[in-house]
């Protein structure tokens, strides 16, 4: 994406930003989980009645077509769901650092909008592959930043990027239709912010194999 439009545009609606996007986004998450957690005995359960479901939109339920991305990870241990909220808040907080509210804010957006879209197309939307784009992105800016897998191995970000790259690539090959239009869809916002660099990276490697191959 063009840096000079998204400055513009920055000068020109930044005040409309809203700061620490991801926060409120996770604390929704938690609330969502919580509630989950302490109603269960009673059989209410708030993330099925805010999970993306067409059929449900179709019978006036539109809320669904965004409280979806209030949805935790679903997992059977509650460790890897904090973890998750954590970790979502960790990168996310990092690129509104590094870019600005109003850059992260379209970011996310974008990748709201595509999820919705896909959604809407196909039936199926989920916010799983938007925090993997969200990832994707902080793993590109920041490939050198270092976690602790399972606790206990120190790795570099960029080495869990390939993997995840790999598993969307996986994803889009043997996945059904609606799962490749929600991948697709979900990481335009890595398209539109990240293709232009990684088209020009690409193009910087073919001059320096064409000139490496006349030198010889």
């Amino acid at each position: 994406m063009n840096n000079k439009w998204l400055s513009r545009m920055s000068w020109k609606y930044g005040r409309y930003a809203i700061h620490n996007l991801i926060l409120y986004i996770v604390i929704g998450q938690a609330i969502v989980f919580g509630s989950d957690f302490i109603l269960s005995a009673s059989g209410i359960n708030l993330t099925s009645m805010l999970e993306f479901d067409m059929n449900a939109i179709m019978r006036g339920q539109i809320w669904r077509i965004v409280s979806f991305i209030f949805v935790p990870a679903s997992s059977g241990f509650i460790l890897f769901t904090l973890l998750a909220m954590y970790f979502s808040w960790l990168i996310g907080s990092a690129l509104e650092n590094e870019w600005g509210a109003f850059k992260f804010n379209l970011f996310y957006l974008t990748g709201v909008i595509g999820t919705i879209i896909g959604g809407l197309i196909t039936g199926y939307a989920t916010n799983f592959y938007l925090s993997m784009s969200m990832f994707l992105a902080f793993a590109s800016i920041f490939p050198d930043f270092q976690i602790l897998l399972f606790f206990i191995i120190p790795i570099k970000v960029k080495f869990l990027a390939w993997v995840t790259a790999f598993f969307l690539f996986a994803s889009l090959i043997t996945g059904s239709w609606s799962v490749r239009a929600s991948i697709m869809m979900s990481i335009l916002n890595l398209i539109l912010y990240f293709g232009p660099q990684m088209w020009e990276r690409l193009r910087q490697w073919q001059r320096r194999t064409a000139w490496k191959r006349k030198m010889r």
